[in-house]
């Protein structure tokens, strides 16, 4: 792997929610980069995987499966320049459409283009896929959401809220909007003061429990509007007011897929390796493990595995997010869900900076 220092770090409530995205792909202007030979060996290697009269699945897990997001971007830029085809075509082609077919598919092409994949599967067919929908909309930064809406008009020419239109209703429609638009503030102290949350506090109290029927649109907009180390401030004055968190406060005024997005942004801003690893557990909670939800989630969150591992152990009683993997999924599509997650060991360490600037 390119990247090979190891590192750890924690990640917690700052100013602004963190980017889940490479750097690369949030840049407007973006020059030809001075490729790493590793980068042409790994092209020529899937090109090699893929010809002849039958796949070599193994090879390609194991190029695919052990790079960085940042490195799979520069290999899905670089196979670009040097074939007509699409990478994403190209192993489209060489899989079937099963759970290791959708895996290494999300993985052959840069991230926001798998996350628009993952919408119209979310909206495909009879009803929404709520639980697959709302971590992709909520809960993330305003520069990565304006990389999501501006690549989904590109490959499917419809804007996103046009997309979604029809497939929501309620509460959760409300929210999901509120997600799109984007307008998380920046931290600013001179604003984001204790005086002022003091007063969100109130608001957020009013909007819900304090009044006889429950004013979504205002908690939903301080909520998603609020930096995190506000919102922190403003959780703290809740529960010094109120007795109990705003997170509790959300689980008692909301319901169903409502309250879930609402306690998702609420955790992606202020633990979002703990909010993580949970939505990883849950994926395979009940009878049988979600492996579309399983794999949406292992690919978005890459950059924020080695946290994500750490929470996962102490959330749940020692399990590594690796024990878990093995025991709920098999086969080829359980290895390479382990050359994923086994990548956090070589991350660069102001790939983790990035994420929380």
């Amino acid at each position: 792997c390119l990247l090979s220092k190891p590192v750890r770090i924690h990640i917690k409530s700052t100013d602004m929610t963190i980017h889940t995205y490479p750097d690369i792909a949030r840049e407007e202007q973006l020059e030809t980069p001075d490729y790493p030979p590793e980068i042409d060996d790994a092209c020529a290697a899937i090109k090699d995987a893929c010809d002849g009269w039958g796949t070599d699945e193994d090879k390609l897990i194991k190029i695919l499966g052990s790079k960085t997001p940042y490195e799979r971007y520069l290999i899905n830029r670089r196979w670009g320049e040097l074939r007509s085809k699409t990478l994403r075509k190209r192993i489209g082609e060489e899989f079937r459409d099963n759970d290791l077919g959708k895996l290494i598919q999300f993985l052959a092409q840069p991230l926001e283009e798998a996350e628009c994949e993952m919408i119209r599967l979310a909206c495909r067919g009879a009803g929404t896929n709520e639980s697959l929908l709302y971590p992709i909309i909520c809960g993330r930064s305003n520069e990565d959401m304006q990389v999501l809406k501006k690549t989904y008009f590109e490959k499917y020419e419809k804007d996103i809220a046009i997309a979604l239109d029809g497939e929501l209703s309620g509460d959760f429609e409300k929210l999901i909007f509120y997600s799109l638009q984007a307008a998380e503030e920046e931290f600013n102290e001179e604003y984001h003061t204790e005086e002022k949350a003091d007063e969100d506090a109130d608001a957020f109290y009013e909007a819900g429990q304090g009044s006889w029927g429950t004013d979504e649109g205002k908690m939903f907009k301080i909520l998603v509007n609020s930096p995190p180390e506000y919102l922190e401030m403003v959780d703290a004055k809740y529960s010094e007011k109120y007795g109990y968190t705003l997170w509790k406060a959300m689980e008692k005024e909301l319901t169903g897929y409502a309250e879930k997005a609402a306690v998702f942004i609420f955790g992606m801003k202020i633990r979002p390796a703990e909010t993580v690893a949970k939505l990883i557990k849950s994926t395979c909670a009940g009878i049988g493990t979600d492996e579309l939800e399983l794999s949406c989630a292992v690919v978005r969150y890459q950059r924020l595995l080695p946290e994500v591992m750490q929470a996962h152990e102490e959330l749940f009683d020692g399990k590594t997010l690796e024990e878990r993997i093995e025991s709920e999924t098999r086969g080829k599509y359980e290895r390479l869900l382990l050359e994923i997650v086994r990548v956090r060991e070589n991350f660069d360490p102001s790939d983790f900076a990035s994420m929380i600037q």
